[in-house]
């Protein structure tokens, strides 16, 4: 019996003598469950309303720390079209974030950074019978066994290399003092998920297995990555945990991809944003994913699907005005459910891809020195 028929049972067992004041309490009944029908209705509706009806989308661009804004105005004027209304192959020539640095460095007479570290390239083995590019970047004037940096670039697997991610790996190898292994994916849609993650592992089980090769201790090596190389980061310590590899002693996640709900509080407030908005995301994964359902692997839902028992200390860098950040947050909060020790830091007024931007942008930098004491501390 539920509250109502409680209210008037009273009334309908008292017999025909009170005929007139059944009818009366039957139709008061009546209005009463009406209004509450309706009262619950209307909430029902505003529980289950699209995000998008409830908050919209904010001016992303009045919260941006000036000197990230400079870089953004730049990327805008290089980059008039979206990435997402062209060809895979014409959003691979299009200018990056690099090229907006770089481009407003010269506009500004100031030199582009040559961190003091050199570069070399190898091969290493891939998703079967695949092989993957990698590029090395080590302090040049270092000595002795050294950590080791398994790092994955952002670009949604499907842009970007090693090259365009320079600015985050050699400022890593210069202020880490450690061996940085950047490896160059094999990207979508010419190769489709899970060919990246795998490659990944793979990359980071033969640097671990062969890190003295490089002059590196095998004995402190983490993953880094950025966007989707942040996402992969945590997928390589899920898959060398259950294959009973060697896990990782620290994973720094860059705005890492941790979810499959593009419906967050962040992908609403900021779907707009650039250089990462919610269309560029739709973009990506129609062309890593094989089918929709991939998303809803423990490999990309970090958050809701995966089991993160067991993974190493974890280190999380959020941009504010980032579809990707309430992710972030929850990625944190499910590391700290699990049981995964985990530092998170959120850095106002800035965006996807500002880590790469300390050539010109302060926060990038705090960022890049916060990264470097956060490995500096896992490798000891």
């Amino acid at each position: 019996m539920n509250s109502f028929d409680q209210v008037f049972s009273g009334v309908d067992e008292r017999g025909s003598r009170w005929g007139l004041l059944q009818k009366k309490s039957r139709f008061i009944k009546s209005i009463w469950i009406a209004i509450v029908l309706i009262a619950s209705l209307s909430s029902c509706l505003r529980d289950h309303l699209p995000p998008s009806q409830i908050a919209g989308p904010v001016d992303w661009m009045s919260e941006l720390d000036p000197q990230m804004k400079e870089v953004i105005d730049e990327f805008l004027l290089l980059n008039p079209t979206p990435l997402w209304q062209l060809s895979t192959e014409e959003a691979r020539k299009r200018p990056t974030i690099k090229d907006a640095v770089n481009s407003l460095l010269v506009k500004k007479g100031q030199p582009i950074p040559m961190p003091n570290v050199t570069t070399s390239e190898l091969f290493l083995p891939g998703s079967p019978p695949l092989m993957v590019r990698a590029v090395v970047y080590k302090p040049a004037t270092a000595t002795g066994p050294l950590p080791v940096i398994v790092y994955y670039h952002g670009g949604g697997w499907v842009l970007a290399s090693p090259e365009v991610y320079e600015a985050s790996t050699k400022g890593l190898a210069e202020k880490v003092g450690a061996i940085v292994v950047s490896v160059d994916y094999h990207r979508a849609p010419e190769n489709k998920f899970a060919t990246a993650h795998v490659d990944c592992y793979k990359a980071y089980k033969w640097v671990k297995e062969n890190a003295a090769s490089l002059g590196g201790d095998p004995a402190k090596v983490a993953v880094a990555g950025e966007s989707a190389g942040g996402n992969m980061s945590v997928g390589v310590c899920m898959m060398a945990r259950d294959s009973g590899t060697a896990l990782p002693v620290h994973q720094l996640l860059v705005y890492p991809v941790a979810n499959n709900d593009l419906m967050t509080e962040s992908y609403i407030k900021y779907q707009n944003a650039k250089p990462l908005d919610k269309p560029l995301i739709e973009w990506f994964t129609a062309r890593y994913f094989k089918t929709p359902a991939d998303g809803d692997s423990p490999l990309i839902s970090l958050v809701d699907v995966a089991n993160l028992s067991g993974l190493p200390p974890a280190t999380i860098i959020a941009a504010q005005i980032d579809p990707l950040q309430t992710e972030g947050q929850q990625l944190r909060d499910k590391f700290m459910k699990s049981g995964v020790k985990v530092t998170y830091l959120l850095y106002e007024g800035t965006t996807h891809e500002f880590f790469g931007t300390n050539a010109l942008v302060s926060k990038a930098e705090q960022a890049q020195n916060f990264a470097a004491a956060q490995l500096k501390e896992a490798f000891k």
